[in-house]
């Protein structure tokens, strides 16, 4: 029952740990007059970590501690952060990738879909948050900033939950091929090597 408990719990600290951080320290720094956005690049993560539904599942969690710290209409980046950690839990499901420059490539996207997505809703709910040439350039330079941090974010998430996720078989079929393990598809005499004829 604990090791099944290991990884939600991890997430739910991650989770209040990520809003906390960046609600108290992050959003106090800027860079270009921005301030970066951890919550959409930890969400990314742990989707390309863990899966869709776990991606899912925090970035349900995440976006409704963001709008309840940040005293907004609920569920509204619920809705963006449920659909950047489900596809990117599925990219991991589909692709499973494995170059060291994924975590920036989703970073950015993760980071527009939640500036625009915000804009987009924000605009349907009828706020009053007029679409100007400032707002574009504060989107823009947040996906800049957010993609130079993506991957040490990433690599912090990783450190903190991969060793409460399930072992994947994919990975470890992968592994033993790019180590010099042995295919499958290979016959028994190819795995074992040529059999020695017996002397006589």
């Amino acid at each position: 029952m604990t090791d099944v408990l290991r990884l939600p719990l991890r997430l739910i600290v991650l989770a209040f740990a990520t809003v906390v951080i960046q609600q108290a320290a992050v959003s106090q720094i800027s860079i270009f007059g921005v301030s970066a956005d951890l919550s959409p690049l930890v969400v990314m993560s742990v989707g390309l970590l863990a899966g869709s539904l776990p991606g899912a599942i925090m970035g349900f969690g995440t976006g409704l501690l963001v709008d309840t710290v940040l005293v907004q209409t609920l569920g509204v980046t619920s809705l963006l952060y449920i659909a950047i950690g489900y596809w990117s839990g599925r990219l991991r499901e589909l692709r499973d990738p494995a170059h060291g420059l994924v975590p920036l490539v989703l970073g950015a996207a993760a980071t527009a879909t939640a500036g625009i997505g915000m804009t987009l809703i924000q605009v349907l709910l009828g706020v009053d948050s007029p679409v100007s040439f400032l707002l574009i350039q504060q989107i823009v330079v947040t996906v800049l900033v957010n993609t130079l941090i993506a991957l040490p974010v990433y690599t912090i998430v990783r450190r903190l939950i991969q060793p409460a996720l399930p072992d994947d078989p994919r990975r470890r079929r992968r592994r033993a091929y790019t180590t010099g393990g042995l295919s499958p598809l290979q016959r028994p005499s190819q795995r074992l090597g040529p059999i020695p004829r017996s002397s006589r």
